[in-house]
């Protein structure tokens, strides 16, 4: 049965997190649970008990000693790390705190972006009223930088469709989807921020964790996992 929420249990939208697979699991190691979460799954357990499906219960309920670092938006599939034990998520905490991390995530935008590659340098708040959203706020705002770069240009029923990569600095809620907007262009399937015509042109949000690269906890040295691309 589908439940209305959003990760924030906010806005009113379907969660029906898909069942299949159950969990993926890309690598695991005496630190490390490293998953290719799928779009539509929370990341963890929102607020009301209908919404304790999630990939952290998913992963605790595979094996008996995850530990939380990140999370990914709901709507958001790819790479996503786990610790498993407290040296590992200590180490990796504070990685992704200090900006040690390399993240690259793929996203197919609307329309024809200006160039061939460039940075967004905009801070960002929630957008109280309107939350879960986020806006830009030059007074208020934190920091927030994202670099891209185009990877491919297609056209769909008359529409140019742009197939980017996406390169943050910073880890800000929903960053890249408001970035790209704040350039024009949208992301597919983005019900959020997109309108009923961006939403249709696709079953779900076309954002990607695509790589991520940290430094092992005990290894010592850098490590790239990859998620395959789903769109």
């Amino acid at each position: 049965m589908a439940i209305f929420t959003t990760q924030r249990d906010h806005v009113m939208q379907s969660y029906d997190p898909p069942q299949h697979p159950f969990i993926d699991v890309l690598y695991t190691d005496s630190d490390l649970l490293v998953l290719n979460k799928q779009s539509g799954l929370l990341s963890v357990p929102g607020k009301l008990e209908e919404h304790n499906d999630c990939l952290e219960a998913r992963a605790c309920a595979t094996y008996d000693d995850p530990l939380l670092v990140h999370r990914l938006d709901m709507e958001t599939s790819g790479v996503f790390i786990m610790a498993r034990n407290r040296n590992a998520q200590r180490s990796l905490g504070q990685q992704f705190e200090k900006r040690k991390t390399h993240k690259t995530y793929v996203a197919r935008v609307v329309g024809e972006m200006p160039s061939l590659e460039g940075t967004v340098d905009l801070p960002l708040i929630c957008d109280w009223p309107n939350r879960p959203k986020q806006m830009v706020d030059h007074e208020n705002g934190k920091n927030a930088i994202t670099h891209w770069r185009v990877l491919d240009l297609e056209q769909k029923n008359n529409t140019a469709i742009s197939r980017v990569e996406l390169t943050p600095e910073t880890g800000r809620s929903h960053q890249l989807r408001v970035h790209m907007l704040a350039l024009g262009h949208v992301i597919v399937g983005d019900h959020l921020y997109g309108d009923a015509i961006t939403t249709g042109m696709a079953n779900r949000l076309q954002l990607h964790a695509h790589k991520l690269t940290i430094h092992h906890p005990t290894k010592q040295e850098p490590v790239t996992f990859e998620a395959p691309l789903p769109f």
